[in-house]
């Protein structure tokens, strides 16, 4: 199934990674961790223990800084079998509190591409993650203008993206999906009859990695946002 640009009338974009930068902020928190636990254990071991707790817990906390700041700290309880001082569990959660913080950049051609494109479509967007701290980003973006609906969802599977079209009564075939990860903006899309546009983005978490289908049509990847213009 080759994409009917035209029939489309709804666009949904993904936020982190697509509107604006986010994984770099988890790379670098990760660093800053492995270098609090080195009294404990190699780099490399940190590295696995964290991102293993960060799985285990995922149905618990769901996606975000949140989450992540407390799968650090238990991982550290872990990996220094409950000898962590209180002073390092404090410079943890001052990681954390550094995350959430930090400046929204909004990533190159964004603002030019919502520009161009409000007004002929309906334009939402579809987020994973904490919900306090994906508002408080889509305001700092400065963005929210741009939007017509804004929905942070618990996961991105194809029964979440069913579920909310409906609730938004938005046909699959008049709906197109922009984003960064094959696993979570992509794939879930096409399987369910929409389109989607992967925007591949210089970092991506371990958890978002796939391998890119051979046979499967129903989407394009371009190298940056503003090439989805030639199409709209």
């Amino acid at each position: 199934m080759e994409i009917d640009f035209k029939a489309i009338k709804v666009i949904g974009f993904d936020a982190d990674d697509t509107l604006w930068v986010n994984e770099t902020y988890f790379r670098e928190a990760e660093e800053r961790f492995a270098e609090l636990l080195e009294p404990y254990e190699t780099k490399n071991k940190i590295d696995q223990e964290l991102f293993k707790m960060v799985m285990k817990n995922l149905d618990l906390y769901g996606y975000g800084i949140k989450g992540f700041m407390l799968s650090m700290i238990e991982s550290a309880l872990e990996l220094s079998n409950n000898e962590i001082p209180q002073t390092t569990l404090a410079k943890l959660l001052k990681i954390g509190k550094e995350m959430i913080a930090k400046p929204v950049v909004v990533l190159e051609g964004v603002e030019d591409v919502l520009k161009k494109l409000n007004g002929n479509y309906r334009l939402i967007v579809l987020t994973k993650g904490d919900l306090l701290d994906q508002e408080r980003k889509l305001v700092r973006s400065n963005l929210s203008d741009y939007f017509h609906h804004v929905e942070v969802l618990s996961d991105k599977k194809e029964k979440n993206y069913q579920d909310l079209l409906a609730h938004l009564e938005i046909s699959t075939k008049e709906f197109l999906m922009i984003g960064n990860s094959l696993k979570s903006d992509v794939l879930p899309l096409v399987h369910i009859g929409a389109s989607a546009v992967h925007v591949p983005f210089h970092t991506t978490w371990k958890h978002e990695q796939v391998t890119a289908p051979k046979k499967t049509s129903g989407y394009i990847t371009v190298q940056k946002l503003t090439d989805i213009l030639a199409y709209l």
